[in-house]
């Protein structure tokens, strides 16, 4: 059908808001890029934009051999996965029981989950806590207290409402138990659902922060954010990344190591997003059902 006029009116100004918001996030990308490949004149000269100057690698080689950030991506790397998987298995546990309605006591439990989403403990109880469990300078003291997210949990348990009831009593009267309902039934229809909080999660783990800095004192256990920032922070970053010969000195500043360091942090997360990208669409329980 052709498209009315108020149609491509819509049209324009929405890819026009678009493009916009996607140039607001790509723009700043390519000026650390560009920073991170230039060389320090053009840097220093403030002439370094959306594209390098004087190209040179020398920044990322200090990087990854005069700092710690293969350990910091190690721990990073460690610290997502092990994180995602709990997450998922107990949110998915978590919602699957809240989801139906013949379950004792759904009401009461579920306001439980939405009071720890308007009201929390603290920071000096939770530490209190995890300190007591002896977490502290652990990973655990990053996985458990946030094992399960409320805000995704309900939007699991709402996905799972959704699907049709008329799936599970036939599944039910063949002989299946919940577990297998659970497994074989909703599991396959919720991948969207499921990529989506699985992304959600990862991004979170990969760019925790503020946990890091509480729970561990390890400098051999920090995840890259912290490092970065430590790195953004210090005023005497080409003293850290070891000595270099005049002919580096002259290439590298602390402007390029830093932007290269957050290139890398960055870099795990654009690459996983395609993946997942093509789970967030409508439509995987057309057809599930017939008749």
């Amino acid at each position: 059908m052709k498209a009315t006029f108020g149609e491509r009116v819509f049209y324009f100004i929405n890819y026009t808001i678009l493009a916009l918001a996607g140039l607001s996030c790509v723009l700043p990308l390519l000026n650390i890029v560009a920073m991170s490949l230039s060389d320090s004149s053009s840097i220093a000269a403030g002439r370094v934009t959306l594209y390098p100057i004087g190209l040179q690698w020398d920044s990322y080689y200090k990087l990854f051999v005069g700092t710690n950030i293969l350990q910091a991506l190690q721990n990073n790397i460690v610290i997502t996965i092990v994180g995602v998987v709990l997450c998922m298995i107990f949110t998915i546990l978590a919602a699957y029981p809240l989801s139906r309605s013949y379950f004792y006591g759904r009401r009461f439990f579920t306001l439980a989950v939405v009071f720890t989403m308007l009201f929390g403990g603290g920071l000096i109880p939770t530490y209190l806590v995890v300190k007591s469990l002896g977490l502290v300078n652990t990973y655990g003291a990053l996985w458990l207290p946030g094992l399960v997210s409320a805000y995704n949990m309900l939007l699991l348990r709402t996905f799972f409402e959704n699907i049709p009831e008329e799936l599970i009593e036939a599944a039910r009267i063949d002989g299946c138990s919940e577990t297998r309902i659970l497994m074989q039934i909703l599991l396959p229809l919720s991948f969207p659902i499921l990529a989506t909080l699985t992304l959600f999660y990862a991004v979170g783990f990969w760019n925790m922060f503020s946990n890091v800095l509480i729970y561990i004192n390890d400098s051999s256990k920090l995840n890259m954010t912290v490092l970065v920032q430590n790195m953004i922070k210090s005023q005497t970053i080409l003293q850290e990344v070891g000595q270099l010969d005049p002919d580096q000195v002259q290439r590298i500043t602390p402007e390029s190591i830093k932007s290269a360091a957050i290139f890398v942090l960055i870099v795990p997360m654009l690459c996983v997003y395609p993946f997942l990208q093509k789970y967030f669409v409508k439509g995987s329980m057309i057809g599930s059902i017939k008749g």
